[in-house]
């Protein structure tokens, strides 16, 4: 037994640590997922969803009940299927797939996921540099393919960033979008409010909201009313529950944010992404939809052609440039994580810091060519499709097989190829993309019987492959690897405490986090000043004037002093790990920021 622990060391050792399951010193609390969900679904994107509904035709009732039942049961999703496979596993779902699926399937999924996140990372990217258009006077992208230098320049240069933000991993992810969460917040809620006094006067006549039914009233009448830009009955609130459902199945059904969550202490840590999904898929889409249709009336075009850059412009003055910019790299780090990842399973050899620099290339390439992101809702919903049947796969190897009595991970002890997994997601997706074709089923549900259809797909076929047998000796192995995983993980432990404390409590940090968080709020009273206290519409041009001065100057102020109070933090954790003899200022000193 000894020689095979020593050969099991010499293995764990030599893998990635991300092909390893997270150890304790890696864990987050909650506040980390918070900030990441915040970040990843409050970005560029959601200007481009908000002009969606209005584009499919939705009405305002059906939007502010849908995406509330849509986006619960996203959170409800995230909370009860990934989160605890995710917390009792501690793995990837690229590492996981690898052991319960391997050969073919596993490479195969992760292929697939790691092109279909480079497209969302590059689509991201695309959002960020069409934001500029406003200030180089290049013109809309709204070709297929760049018309402009300049914004080819700039989609090169945002993506660059994204990629080495993103190639440094888990740590530096959840500090950028930490960072950037609470004021991305306040900058799609309060841009909401600095257009809609415009739209009033355009319906009402009054600049003046008096009550909740005039606030219904002139949403349905000028921007989510119920009839697409050429007059079609609109998009159902069944649809609008699907699409905001599905919009995250990926991530969620999908299993896919087990690579995220396998961090969490707890599983109900799920719960955090109802900060992304209510704030981002919510509110910032309801407000994106009101700055879509009142840019562009202002700038006298078609909200099926507008970009968020425009958009973001008349809402927030040159502040807004900057959300769509940082909105669009919050969301395409989180996804180049999530590509460099999968791109790894699909070849171990390579780390995936690496394989993210590898896969960045091809990003940056795509990402010049404006048509990736105007399909953006019909990209997520048909990843979604494509990827859930794996999420079955791997819920019914984790749940499903033990409850009735079945092995776990019988094809790797077997030594044979899951064929079981691979023929339910090629089943599942074959009936699900005939059924999307032909009209019997409408896509943005499609995910839902194709999770039910594999998982009972599965649990057949691998009954009568080999799951109904016993493996002793591989589940010994099993153990052994635990074990000396969790061996290692307890020397990583030792060399870099969690008990110690490494808050940093100084005058300085508090106060700059007193200003970040008093700046966010005189932004915010500014933007209830514009929607409330604008009586005229020349009031009310003085008023937007007035906020966009303090958006700019209040943009500048938070980055300042948020970044700030996170490197002095972080020199603080530093500091404290190294009076202890830890010498591992990236690691603990990063978690602790």
């Amino acid at each position: 037994m000894s020689a095979t622990t020593s050969e099991v060391d010499q293995q764990v050792r030599r893998l990635d640590a991300e092909q390893l399951p997270a150890g304790k010193h890696e864990l987050h609390g909650p506040g980390h997922f918070a900030g990441l969900y915040s970040a990843e679904n409050i970005a560029g994107t959601e200007f481009v969803f908000g002009a969606t509904f209005v584009i499919l035709g939705a009405s305002f009732v059906d939007v502010l009940i849908g995406l509330a039942v849509g986006n619960l049961l996203a959170v409800l999703s995230f909370r009860f299927l990934t989160a605890p496979i995710a917390v009792q596993t501690r793995m990837s779902v690229y590492t996981y797939l690898s052991r319960v699926a391997g050969g073919v399937t596993s490479k195969l999924f992760n292929g697939v996921n790691a092109v279909i996140f480079a497209v969302i990372s590059a689509a991201m990217i695309t959002v960020s540099a069409t934001a500029f258009g406003v200030v180089l006077d290049f013109p809309p992208q709204d070709q297929a393919f760049p018309t402009s230098v300049g914004f080819i320049v700039l989609a090169l240069v945002f993506g660059s960033v994204a990629v080495l933000v993103a190639a440094f991993g888990f740590n530096a992810l959840a500090e950028f979008a930490s960072t950037c969460a609470p004021w991305l917040m306040v900058m799609f809620a309060t841009g909401g409010m600095a257009l809609v006094p415009l739209v009033a006067s355009e319906v009402t006549g009054s600049t003046v909201l008096s009550s909740w039914g005039q606030f219904i009233e002139i949403g349905e009448s000028s921007i989510f009313t119920g009839q697409t830009p050429d007059g079609a009955e609109g998009i159902t609130l069944l649809g609008i529950i699907g699409y905001s459902w599905a919009a995250n199945s990926f991530a969620h059904t999908g299993l896919v944010d087990m690579s995220l969550l396998r961090y969490a202490r707890k599983s109900w840590y799920g719960y955090m992404s109802a900060f992304g999904m209510f704030l981002g898929h919510y509110m910032a889409w309801i407000a994106a939809g009101f700055m879509g249709a009142a840019a562009a009336a202002i700038v006298g075009t078609s909200i099926t052609v507008i970009d968020p850059g425009s958009v973001a412009f008349e809402a927030l003055g040159y502040a807004g440039l900057v959300v769509v910019v940082v909105g669009g790299w919050t969301t395409a780090n989180a996804n180049l994580y999530r590509s460099g990842l999968a791109g790894q399973g699909a070849f171990p050899s390579v780390t995936r810091r690496r394989m993210t620099l590898y896969i960045g290339v091809i990003v940056l390439v795509a990402s010049v060519f404006p048509f990736v992101y105007r399909g953006y809702l019909s990209l997520v919903t048909y990843a979604g499709i494509t990827i859930v049947p794996v999420g079955a796969v791997i819920f019914a190897e984790h749940w499903l097989l033990p409850r009735l009595g079945m092995t776990t991970s019988w094809a790797r002890y077997k030594g044979v190829t899951n064929a079981p997994a691979l023929l339910a997601w090629g089943i599942t997706l074959a009936l699900a993309a005939t059924a999307v074709v032909t009209g019997l089923m409408p896509e943005y549900f499609a995910f839902v019987p194709a999770f039910l259809l594999a998982a009972v797909l599965y649990v057949v076929l691998a009954g009568r492959m080999g799951a109904k047998e016993s493996y002793p000796e591989g589940a010994e192995v099993d153990r052994v690897w635990h074990e000396r995983v969790s061996a290692l993980h307890d020397e990583q432990a030792e060399a870099a405490p969690t008990d110690l404390d490494t808050t940093d409590r100084r005058p300085l940090t508090r106060v700059l986090r007193v200003v970040w968080v008093v700046d966010l709020a005189v932004i915010l009273a500014m933007g209830l000043v514009v929607l409330f206290a604008s009586p005229d519409l020349a009031t009310y041009e003085a008023n937007r004037s007035a906020f966009w001065w303090v958006s700019g100057v209040g943009t500048v102020v938070y980055f300042a002093a948020a970044y700030s109070a996170l490197r002095l933090q972080k020199a603080h954790a530093a500091r404290v790990l190294a009076e202890h003899g830890v010498d591992d200022p990236q690691g603990r000193a990063a978690q602790t920021a």
